[in-house]
């Protein structure tokens, strides 16, 4: 009687929330079709790339790596015990990039000739091969999502054709997910002037690529630490402190890469008297990259779910999304006489656009066979673990 009473009392908030922000985002959308970009955005020719670019783009596509980097561990590395978490790191790298792909027909001004891009190559623009990736990509991950949805209706002939080109579809997904990652970098390579010189350089492919490498596994931490809290999925121990690791010891090569960039660019003398970039590059570095690496490698922290969380939240907003937002938008030049800041019509549409796909990942864990719930029993016989605990 008394869990009757507890049940009746707890209300949908959460749900009610993203619910009203994606039908606020769904408003503005009209809008934004009606009567074009220049009257729901404060974007002009000061500069080209505004909000939507730096979130949802360049964060976007970095935060979906989850998917790429958790299959290569699990089927190239053979790590199987991380076999558990790959569905839904693969269902939130699928929803990341079909945000991604409903953002750019948002900010491209003519959207309806996004096609023309197939039928009229440019080989040597960068964008041109994101574009490409980017399609290729989600359409790559749809298949590899497949399965829950066959299993779920019992259909055996296409869950065995999936089956049969599983192997395939890892390797392309992992070859056009590296590319793209890296074109993001190189589109600002022409940006020699633009961008600050603490951040401009030549490796700035390479540093894109090892840190979206990076945020893969510590995606799937922050993501499994939420669905556990919401849908009570477990999730072992080993498996969260196993992936902190991968996490850190990616951390490690890529301070060292970034350290060793700024002294070879003799900017070495920036790093304290260039206020205030300065200040965002110790923060992003000491914040994001060197406190998630001490943390992810502490044994109390190690055996905290919510240490875990904390770590791979500190790598995520601090060390990835502040870098991205930092080159696409921060310290990239904008003409003299222009000012930009986002009008409340972008915000309204990058938040409601990340509510539209946590609704539908919420739909989907609910209906198809997403996750798997562990009893401490399966944890110990599948992972050796000593114990299993909440992901929360």
């Amino acid at each position: 009687m008394k869990e009757m009473i507890e049940t009746k009392k707890k209300f949908p908030w959460g749900t009610l929330i993203l619910s009203a922000l994606a039908f606020l985002c769904a408003g503005v959308l009209v809008q934004r079709y009606v009567y074009g970009l220049g009257a729901m955005t404060n974007m002009s020719d000061g500069r080209g790339w505004g909000l939507w670019i730096s979130f949802d783009l360049y964060c976007g596509v970095a935060l979906a790596a989850g998917g790429f980097t958790l299959a290569a561990i699990v089927h190239v590395f053979n790590m199987e015990k991380y076999h558990s978490v790959v569905r839904p790191a693969i269902l939130t790298a699928f929803l990341g990039y079909l945000l991604v792909v409903l953002a750019l027909l948002v900010d491209l001004g003519q959207p309806w000739y996004i096609w023309r891009m197939i039928f009229n190559p440019n080989i040597h623009s960068p964008l041109y091969e994101v574009g490409w990736c980017v399609m290729l990509y989600t359409a790559v991950l749809a298949l590899e999502m497949s399965p829950a949805l066959f299993e779920r209706l019992k259909w055996r002939i296409p869950l065995r054709i999936i089956g049969f080109i599983q192997i395939p579809l890892i390797i392309a997904g992992i070859v056009i997910s590296t590319g793209h990652q890296n074109s993001l970098g190189s589109m600002l390579l022409i940006m020699t002037h633009s961008l600050d010189p603490l951040w401009y350089t030549p490796i700035i492919p390479a540093l894109f690529f090892v840190s979206a490498v990076a945020v893969g596994p510590a995606m799937v931490i922050f993501e499994g630490t939420l669905s556990g809290g919401v849908f009570g999925h477990k999730i072992s121990r080993e498996v969260f402190t196993g992936l902190g690791r991968i996490v850190s010891g990616i951390l490690v090569v890529y301070l060292i890469m970034r350290v060793v960039d700024v002294a070879v660019a003799g900017e070495l003398d920036r790093l304290f008297n260039s206020y205030p970039q300065n200040v965002y590059w110790w923060i992003e570095i000491v914040g994001g990259v060197v406190l998630p690496i001490i943390l992810f490698n502490i044994p109390k922290v190690q055996q905290s779910g919510k240490g875990m969380f904390i770590a791979a939240l500190l790598y995520i907003v601090l060390g990835l999304s502040l870098n991205r937002f930092i080159v696409s938008s921060i310290w990239l030049v904008i003409r003299p006489g222009y000012t930009y800041f986002p009008s409340w019509q972008e915000f309204a549409v990058s938040i409601g656009l990340v509510a539209w796909a946590l609704m539908m990942f919420q739909i989907a864990v609910r209906l198809l066979p997403i996750t798997k719930q562990h009893t401490e029993e399966e944890a110990k016989s599948e992972h050796g673990a000593p114990e299993a605990t909440p992901a929360s």
